[in-house]
């Protein structure tokens, strides 16, 4: 597989948020996100994520298209439902990294991109002094009528990286099922590790 992959920063980063909204939308409408997604609304979300100092977009490319990408910034310049629970606990937000996204079609997975996506951010958060990596993933009941069988969650894959969850250190986003007449609240738990 001859897949390429690069940290986008700047004119680059912007170039490619629409490959981004629109990977975001087609890879998480999978579970366990099951996310109905929408162009418009995405392509705000990413732009604003993008806008932050020190952004990143790491993109995995098969010739000129894009494949996979994954995202951080700076977790300070994170929305309140995002920085919250690190503020109750009295964290030093500027000691943090926030990793958005990570999505990558399926036929890709399994070939080292994953990984790579960790390493370049990681080093991208440690160029800019981030002391501490943080993302979230969503929580999903194990029966869960959508969890296809056979469905083996990341949490494995996220510890051989170094990270493990924050027990307590939980957030809640919003967006709308495949499915659904409406947005609904779902607990999101932060994984973390020390970068220095």
């Amino acid at each position: 597989m001859s897949v390429r992959v690069e940290a986008l920063t700047g004119a680059l980063l912007t170039a490619h948020l629409p490959d981004v909204a629109r990977l975001r939308i087609e890879v998480f409408r999978a579970y366990p996100y099951l996310y109905d997604g929408d162009l418009a609304y995405e392509r705000d979300y990413i732009a604003a994520f993008a806008a932050a100092p020190n952004a990143v977009i790491v993109a995995a490319f098969d010739g000129d298209e894009v494949v996979g990408a994954s995202t951080a910034a700076p977790l300070r310049a994170q929305v309140g439902k995002v920085t919250a629970p690190f503020r109750s606990r009295g964290d030093d937000l500027s000691a943090y990294f926030y990793f958005g996204e990570s999505v990558l079609r399926a036929s890709y997975r399994g070939h080292g991109i994953g990984v790579r996506f960790f390493e370049e951010r990681e080093a991208h958060a440690r160029a800019c002094g981030a002391r501490y990596a943080a993302f979230c993933s969503v929580v999903r009941p194990a029966e869960h009528p959508a969890r296809p069988k056979g469905y083996e969650p990341l949490d494995a894959f996220w510890g051989k990286r170094g990270y493990a969850p924050e027990p307590g250190l939980i957030c809640n986003m919003s967006w709308k099922e495949i499915g659904a007449l409406a947005e609904s609240a779902k607990p999101m738990q932060f994984w973390t590790k020390r970068l220095s």
